[in-house]
This record gives C-alpha cells, structure tokens and sequence, in this order.
C-alpha cells in the first residue's frame, strides 16, 4: 500500500511539474530603438530646448539640476541617462529645470528670451525597472508660468502620478485678471481644474515597467478672457489624458508659459531602494512624438523572464496613424532563429518584408511605425504577442541621402 501511495505521490509531482514547466514566458516588450545620429530636434526652429543627456556641456546650460547620470542604463546602445534616485523612505533625488521665454528669474542662462509661449509641448523616455515597488512617485514633469516678484505661478500644468497611472493636474494662480499667488507652489490660492480621468496606461504597474516608455504633454493657455485652455497627455503614442475648455489665467496676459521641470519628488517616500530614467528631453512649439530612426533601424527587446531559459523570440513592425493605432498587416516579420541576443536589425537578413513592401529591403520614408514581440522558452513554449507598442519615426528621404 505505501508503494501504492508512493507512486500515486510520484505521479502528482510528475504532472505538477508537468505543469510548471509548460508554463509560457512573460510576454516581452521592445525595450527601445537605436535612434539616428542626428534627431530633428537638433535643427527645428520649433524647438525650444533638446537634450538626450549625452553631452557634459548640455548639462551645464540648466540653471537647476540634480541627480546623476548613468552610463547602465540608457536609451538604445549607446550614451547615458538621467537617473531619478529612490534610497528607501527618500521621496527622490534627480532633476532638471528648464526656462525659457519671458521667464523671469535665471534671464542669463532663459532660452530664448525675446519671446512669449502660448502653447507647448514637452516630451521625454520614462523607464522603470521591473521590479519597481510602490506604485507612482507623485511628481514627474510641470509646465508653468512664473510671475515677479520672486516665484509666483500664474498657472501650472502637472503631469503627476494617479497610482500606477498618469494623469493631469492643471491649476490657475489667477483671479480676476491678477496673479494671486505669493510664492512657488502657494497651494491655498491656486484653483485646481481637475485631474480626472487618468491615463488607462499603468506607467508605474505591469505593462508599463522595464522597458522606456515615451510620454508627452501639451499645455495651451487660454485666450485671454475665453475659456479655451488646453492640457494633453499622450503615452507610448497615444492620447492618454485630456482637459478642455480650460480658464488657466482669465484675463491675464503679462506672461507666457515658461518653464518646464522634470521632478522625482515621491511625498510618501520610496517603500525600497531603487531607480527609474529619464532620456531625450525636448520642449517644442509644435508636436513632438517618438524618436527618429533610420529606415533600418535596431530594436532592443526586453531581458527574458522565465520558466526556463530563452529559446528565441520574434518581431513585427506595422504602421502607425495619427491616433496611435495600427494600419493594416505587419509589414515586416522577424525570422525566428535561436539566439541570445536581445537586438535585431531590421532588414532583409533577419526577416521578410511584407504586404506594399515585400520587394523592399528597408522601411519607408518619413513613417510611422510601431512593433510587437514575442518569445520562445527552452521548452518550446511561446509567450503571447505583446501590445503594439514603442512607436518610432523614419526619416525623410533627404535625410537618409548619404551625404
């Protein structure tokens, strides 16, 4: 009988582990692309400011900055990042203060100062590891516009944490036609134009974490005496967040937006020691979007997460339209072949392109693009597809001309 018993209990354990090791991979993400050299950010007379954190005399230009820069962790192959540190309980070291216009204060190092914005755009890479603890630090970027004397705010554009999601927080330092606030942050005489909804995205939850996440805010004030004001949020591409019909300075017009910063403040503090990065910040007049590639580009997935050990994985890429969602078929498909790497190049080397251009031994021009992934366990188990995500845009034929 205990032979019997045993047997039985080998069985079990044979089928649980069965079980177990039938499990699929985590479904991966395309961790980042491998950017062109040159971005058009460098050269768009509608750019304010462009900073991939890559060079040292770039960083001298922000009048206020904190937080160190890390060659471990970076966008694409090469070059470094912003770190936001989180020692346990710290609510955050890491910054960057940007001004610009008819800022103000720091007029010696204000970009562009002979000048007045309305309406702007700021866009940067936000990635956190995959392990993050806690949920979303509060603070990660504002827009404002600042008052003499000293730092008042005529209005605010917050781009805060709502859980694990994003959403904007807008508020007004004006009444009746006069800048009421006393000094930074006088939350007793801002007037808050709501917060909800929040992003569906979960920047700081599953889908969001280990791998760089682009997000971009546009703040548009008012006209002056009309409730016309506008705040946007988009994440990894697509329309998160939006309020409308916003009163951001009633009358006022003295002064434009301002100033832009990137904030690691966590009010609660950091529940273990970690990290998140920032990468390619710009600030612009018009829309920004994702990064400039080539028309071969490099995509970088994310490490393999079990059981077992990677056998392979597999990608596709289709087009993007305005809105952020795919157009038609995949256009291009990775061959499946063994291997440890977590790159490939696009081309006709590593896979086939298909549909309008399966005679094509490159990606089109001046398009836009995103990519989905899969991966293979060394028991031949397949993860899911991932969402379409990571959108990246081609250059333009002259770009891509040798020169």
């Amino acid at each position: 009988m205990t032979k019997i018993y045993a047997a039985i209990g080998f069985a079990c354990l044979t089928c649980f582990s069965a079980r177990a090791v039938a499990q699929p991979p985590q479904v991966p993400r395309i961790d980042s692309v491998v950017m062109a050299d040159n971005q058009p950010h460098q050269d768009d007379p509608a750019v304010i400011w462009y900073d991939d954190f890559d060079l040292p005399q770039r960083q001298d230009q922000y009048p206020e900055k904190s937080g160190k820069l890390s060659q471990e962790v970076r966008f694409g192959t090469t070059g470094v990042s912003l770190e936001m540190a989180y020692p346990r309980g710290s609510q955050g070291i890491g910054g960057r203060k940007v001004f610009f216009g008819d800022s103000p204060t720091n007029r010696r190092q204000t970009l562009r100062g002979n000048e007045s914005f309305d309406d702007i755009y700021w866009r940067i890479y936000v990635k956190h590891p995959a392990d993050w603890k806690g949920g979303g630090p509060a603070k990660l970027s504002r827009a404002t516009s600042l008052v003499p004397p000293g730092w008042r705010q005529a209005m605010i554009a917050h781009v805060w944490s709502s859980g694990e999601a994003l959403t904007l927080d807008p508020a007004s330092g004006v009444k009746n036609g006069r800048v009421v606030t006393t000094a930074y942050n006088d939350f007793p005489n801002l007037k808050w134009l709501g917060n909800k909804p929040a992003s569906q995205f979960k920047l700081h939850g599953g889908e969001g974490l280990g791998w760089w996440v682009c997000v971009e805010a546009r703040a548009k004030l008012n006209t002056p005496g009309t409730k016309d004001g506008i705040n946007q949020l988009w994440i990894d591409g697509r329309l998160e967040a939006e309020r409308r019909d916003l009163d951001w300075r009633g009358t006022f017009a003295q002064r434009g937006i301002n100033a832009v910063f990137l904030e690691a403040y966590w009010n609660e503090g950091s529940p273990v020691d970690q990290a998140r990065w920032i990468d390619n910040f710009v600030v612009s007049t018009k829309p920004i979007g994702p990064v400039v590639c080539s028309t071969n580009p490099t995509i970088l997935k994310t490490s393999y997460n079990g059981p077992g050990q990677q056998h392979s994985w597999q990608a596709e890429i289709a087009e993007r339209d305005s809105r952020g969602a795919v157009v038609g078929e995949p256009i291009w498909r990775s061959f499946i072949t063994q291997t440890d790497s977590n790159q490939v190049t696009i081309n006709t080397e590593t896979g086939e392109f298909l549909g309008r251009l399966s005679q094509s031994s490159s990606l089109a021009n001046d398009t836009s693009y995103l990519i989905r992934v899969r991966q293979r366990s060394s028991n031949g188990q397949w993860s899911p597809w991932s969402d379409w995500h990571q959108p990246f845009q081609t250059k333009t034929a002259k770009e891509e001309s040798p020169q």
